[in-house]
């Protein structure tokens, strides 16, 4: 199914009960939808509710941006102590639009939006810039923007820098091997290269990445705006996540009001399937407890 956002087409998908509450699921840098797992949706459709995941535009079967894609070199004059301020393609202000117009395109009015990596830094634009559209946020492995926390190791800064080869086997192995370094104690190497392969022959072309990676350093620090956020939050991170390292999820967590901080020791920049029932349990505790604060308001203002 598409939803259009302008001249932007998102393909998404769904499953479970159409009239239940709805857990929005908004993936990272590069990702395609089904790097939300099968197993990991039906788990929160196991706890009733209807999971909506779709692919970011530059990734998967959604718009890609013309032009060509701007180098390392262009994008690192949009961060740093003295950032250039010049126009680029998008922000994750329209990635987070994106997400919206599934939302409308699904007809959902309000959802649980949970967001991984660059997912959740678009998860919080939604809640900074469109807080109607939210009853929670659950924010997965990612930080506000600010420069200086979560930041990588050099080792996996190296690593994830490299262009991707365009031969499929090249372009597997070398992703394998970054998987290696990212996906901390939990790796599966036989699942994940399986995975690689199941993306690629999806939708190969990675190149939108660097769109993608633009728009977060367009974007800069949420950090204040965080601050001013009413939305129930959890946030999620791995004591072994060396591409977004914790500080980032600490300092995401100190920044919005009442936010909860969950970490799991051995887990890296992955969502892996030995932690699926805790991760899975986690939101759907976090949203039924947003959905109740929720009703409580209601009843109180309507009495």
């Amino acid at each position: 199914m598409l939803a259009h956002h302008g001249d932007v087409s998102i393909h998404w998908e769904d499953r479970g009960p159409v009239d239940g509450e709805t857990i929005l699921l908004v993936m990272g840098l590069g990702a395609q939808l089904i790097a939300w797992r099968d197993g990991f949706c039906d788990r929160l459709v196991d706890h009733g509710y209807r999971v909506i995941r779709f692919d970011n535009r530059d990734v998967g079967l959604s718009s890609t941006t013309p032009g060509t894609p701007p180098s390392f070199a262009d994008m690192a004059t949009l961060f740093g102590p003295r950032p250039v301020r010049r126009p680029v393609p998008y922000t994750l202000s329209d990635m987070a639009g994106d997400a919206v117009a599934v939302l409308d395109a699904a007809g959902v009015r309000r959802a649980h939006v949970v967001g991984a990596s660059l997912g959740g830094m678009i998860a919080q634009t939604m809640a900074i810039e469109h807080p109607d559209r939210l009853i929670s946020l659950t924010s997965i492995m990612s930080k506000t923007g600010a420069l200086r926390v979560g930041l990588p190791t050099t080792k996996v800064l190296r690593k994830v820098m490299q262009p991707t080869p365009v031969e499929r086997a090249a372009a597997l192995d070398y992703e394998l091997e970054r998987a290696a370094l990212t996906c901390g104690p939990l790796f599966d190497r036989v699942a994940m290269a399986e995975f690689l392969a199941e993306a690629h022959d999806r939708a190969p072309d990675r190149s939108g990445m660097a769109f993608q990676l633009t728009a977060m350093f367009a974007s800069g620090d949420r950090t204040r705006a965080l601050r001013r956020l009413e939305v129930p939050t959890l946030v999620v991170h791995g004591r072994a996540d060396e591409l977004v390292r914790l500080s980032g999820g600490v300092a995401t967590a100190r920044a919005i009001p009442g936010a909860a901080l969950e970490v799991h020791n051995e887990m890296g920049h992955d969502l892996p399937a030995p932690l699926w029932p805790a991760l899975t349990d986690s939101i759907a505790a976090h949203a039924r407890r947003a959905a109740a604060a929720t009703l409580r308001e209601f009843s109180g203002s309507s009495v």
